[in-house]
């Protein structure tokens, strides 16, 4: 994660340091770029023409250099490594319309197929197979998107990858960001040790944060992901607060630094487009930003491991049809609540004919609309017409007493509540206006065949990036001091002779 907030933290750099000629040619210079080729699939434009931004960010647990075999240990035999796996994996999706984001990880340990691949670098290729999803990026950053995508059904049309050294140094340049923790800590693994509450983390003490697997939660990956949310959430608050990016020899080590850490794709590749995504970014404020994880259920083949549990496909479909969990409040959109809580009794989609007209002026739309409800069932009586003039906003009349068929036909479109009213008359009647000015279904809104939202934010640990809470401390014996098993607030108490992380 905390290569995740170094991605953010880049992105908003770029987009604020004003920075000559000399300084965008020596940030171009410091940036690998690798092809994707198209395997992530393409997002869809909305009805406005607007695409939604969909990345797959990849912390690399390679130990490639001497550096990142210091910091991340396990080189002892072997050297410096050629190979890693993507231990760290989120999707960010960013809106059409900017207004909101969703992060969703992935655990490590999840199994999948993992498709035939063949990394453009080193020329390593796998005729495909079932594995830990991790492993796909040992055939490049490209197979790891092909694989998310082909297990969540995403389009992914960017992967920005990160090693260990260079968060450390981004984690330093930014002056550390503040964390908190309910309870002492000591994870015997990756040797993060702090006492109970707040602290302001930099460097190695960072990175051992958020690579903390056993300090937290269950002691497993998915309690790691909970933490890293955490984390970056603090990250993301501090960049939108007054003075982070206001120091020019702050920014200037800030963005040399981030951009040396980063391989991204062919088309996140200068710092120019880095720029634009960092402008697209910053329009999201940050209590529309959603944190989730991945649903997971135990692997029956092996208990260590993870395959995609109940409500995941209710989440990648949420994510794809770019819809968002959490309105500005943190409660649930309009749309959503319209058509989960209806306030009169639902009708039989067969049972219901709507009279269609055009408001729109663009040829064809009342048959469109109608075409969508004749296709979900409603009744063949469905006509189709011109409305008497240009409307402006769609609205949906109904008759005394049919305002359940009129929910049950906004329902199946997507129509919010607040497009209904009440008429003088009998029967249904929608007027599509020009904020419709394409497709079945109401742009931004919520039909009775996308994903449940219930669903898709149950059990995914969703949160905010405003949220402010403390990371939990696992109360299992998840570590180990001297051969003896403890809980990390055991070991803590323990190992009174070393000092604390952010010392």
């Amino acid at each position: 994660m905390l290569r995740v907030a170094g991605i953010c933290l880049a992105l908003l750099v770029l987009g604020t340091a004003g920075a000559g000629w000399w300084f965008y040619e020596h940030l171009n210079g410091n940036i690998d770029t690798l092809p994707l080729d198209g395997k992530g699939g393409t997002e869809k434009a909305d009805a406005f023409g607007r695409t939604p931004i969909d990345i797959l960010v990849m912390g690399s647990d390679g130990r490639t250099s001497k550096a990142d075999c210091k910091l991340g240990g396990g080189c002892a035999r072997t050297g410096v490594q050629t190979g890693s796996n993507a231990d760290v994996q989120m999707v960010v999706h960013v809106s059409a319309d900017r207004s909101n984001a969703t992060v969703m990880s992935i655990p490590r340990d999840t199994m999948t197929r993992v498709p035939a691949c063949k990394d453009s670098e080193t020329g390593r290729s796998t005729a495909g197979y079932y594995g830990q999803i991790n492993s796909a990026l040992q055939y490049g950053p490209a197979c790891q998107v092909a694989t998310v995508h082909q297990l969540t059904g995403i389009p992914i049309s960017h992967f920005v990858k990160l090693d260990f050294s260079g968060v450390v140094k981004m984690s330093d340049a930014v002056g550390g960001v503040d964390v908190c923790v309910d309870n002492d800590v000591y994870d015997t693994y990756s040797h993060l040790k702090l006492s109970k509450g707040d602290h302001t983390l930099k460097g190695v003490a960072a990175l051992q944060f958020v690579r903390s697997r056993h300090g937290f939660g269950d002691g497993s990956d998915l309690g790691r992901t909970v933490s890293q949310h955490i984390f970056l959430g603090a990250m993301i608050r501090k960049f939108k607060s007054a003075g982070t990016l206001t120091d020019p020899s702050a920014v200037y080590h800030l963005a040399d630094a981030a951009t040396k850490a980063l391989t991204v794709d062919e088309g996140l590749g200068t710092v120019k487009k880095l720029i634009g995504l960092a402008s697209d970014l910053d329009k999201v404020p940050s209590k529309r930003m959603t944190f989730t994880t991945m649903q997971t259920a135990p692997d029956p083949a092996d208990k260590n491991r993870v395959v995609v549990g109940a409500g995941a496909k209710s989440l990648f479909a949420t994510i794809a049809d770019d819809k968002s969990l959490t309105t500005g409040s943190g409660k649930k959109s309009a749309a959503a609540a319209a058509t989960e809580k209806p306030s009169a009794p639902a009708v039989p989609a067969a049972e219901v004919a709507v009279t269609v007209e055009n408001g729109t002026g663009i040829t064809g739309r009342a048959s469109v609309v109608a075409g969508t409800l004749t296709g979900k069932g409603f009744s063949p009586r469905t006509t189709t017409g011109n409305a008497p003039g240009t409307a402006t906003t769609t609205t949906l009349t109904y008759g005394a007493g049919e305002k359940g068929a009129a929910r049950t036909a906004a329902k199946a479109l997507g129509l919010p509540a607040s497009h209904l009213k009440q008429g003088t008359g009998p029967g249904l009647v929608l007027v599509v206006g020009s904020d419709w000015p394409s497709g079945g279904t109401y742009p931004g809104g919520s039909s009775s065949s996308a994903p449940d939202r219930k669903a898709a934010v149950a059990d995914a640990h969703a949160s905010t990036a405003e949220a402010r809470k403390c990371a939990n401390v696992s109360p299992y014996r998840t570590v180990s001091l001297n051969g003896v098993p403890m809980t990390p607030a055991q070991a803590y108490a323990a190992a009174r002779n070393k000092p604390d992380s952010d010392e």
